[in-house]
């Protein structure tokens, strides 16, 4: 039977995130697993079925499925707004973010600006390289722009697929874009970009190159999150994981990463699961062994942890008039 304040939540709110905040579900462990990134510009506004009814993505759509399904190429695929300012008529921009070696601390970046006509056949070309077969992207070097240096900071505002991600994700991408992106001397900017993944932690971001996210952010700890002025406890509660690691790794490199503090983000570094419990059906075990390998300059180390569970929580996928909560096994107690 549910309780009171279930009564109240789901018949007071409709947007997930609120539920998934007000019952503490904590957002660790819930950034995808990525070696690759591709986002390309498309404007709004973004239907929810956008990969299947914008022509120039969905004539892309089945080499990308050939990619993760048949070549098992963990790429994620986002689309990002035109920016007045950053943007160009008549062109569109790709970003492909890959990662450069086992161990590494953040993602290597290229960056193209191609006529709208050229977009289909540039993205084919990355595609087709990740596939090992044959392509050319050298008639696409002219497009390229030196933009290594610069902090992309990417906020899911796909109201049409989750009503919460424009709810909370506008706000926030709007302080970032009128607020840090101008000071920053040309070393940030800030795109709305489609849903990619995790709307119950709204507002939700991507930071590259390191590969970070972001949920439940608040406005008062952007400016924690992008000077890094401060102590990292701060983030704690809002650190969805890096995509470098996979879902349990993620819980024990955040607790690495609040000992050793920022620069703990510059550290290469691989994980690797070394046991845990066996599990038939889609929920968590109920205990892991887990290794994080680093390298700092000439040191090299490692560091396991055992993952335990520590409870359940409530919470929502999507936000609905009438809500339905689901229950999630949460892996949270780590000892070293």
């Amino acid at each position: 039977m549910p309780t009171q304040d279930t009564q109240l939540l789901t018949t007071d709110c409709r947007f997930c995130s609120l539920v998934s905040k007000a019952n503490g579900e904590d957002p660790i462990g819930t950034a995808d697993t990525c070696d690759h990134w591709l986002i390309m510009e498309i404007p709004q506004p973004w239907p929810q079925e956008i990969f299947d009814k914008n022509p120039t993505i969905k004539a892309l759509m089945g080499l990308f499925h050939e990619l993760i399904f048949n070549h098992g190429i963990k790429l994620k695929p986002i689309l990002s707004a035109p920016d007045r300012e950053y943007s160009y008529p008549g062109f569109t921009r790709v970003f492909y973010y890959y990662r450069p070696a086992k161990l590494f601390s953040q993602f290597e970046k290229q960056e193209f600006i191609v006529p709208e006509t050229k977009a289909a056949a540039l993205v084919t070309a990355i595609f087709q390289q990740l596939m090992q077969q044959p392509n050319d992207l050298s008639e696409f070097q002219q497009y390229q722009q030196q933009t290594s240096h610069i902090r992309e900071l990417m906020v899911c505002t796909h109201a049409q697929v989750d009503l919460a991600c424009g709810r909370f994700g506008n706000p926030i991408y709007r302080q970032l874009r009128k607020e840090y992106a101008p000071a920053s001397n040309g070393k940030l900017r800030v795109w709305q970009t489609t849903h990619f993944g995790g709307h119950q932690f709204a507002p939700t971001l991507i930071d590259l190159p390191q590969g970070c996210l972001w949920g439940h952010l608040e406005a008062d700890v952007l400016d924690l999150l992008v000077q890094r002025n401060g102590s990292v406890s701060g983030l704690r509660q809002y650190y969805r994981g890096w995509t470098g690691l996979s879902e349990l790794e993620q819980i024990v490199e955040r607790e690495i990463w609040m000992q050793f503090g920022w620069s703990w983000l510059d550290y290469l570094k691989a994980g690797k699961v070394l046991a845990m419990q066996e599990v038939t059906q889609k929920n968590n075990p109920d205990w892991a062994q887990v290794r994080i390998d680093f390298v700092d300059g000439s040191t090299t180390g490692a560091y396991e942890a055992r993952i335990e569970g520590c409870g359940e929580v409530m919470s929502a996928l999507n936000s609905a008039k009438e809500m339905e909560l689901n229950r999630h096994s949460a892996l949270q107690d780590v000892t070293h």
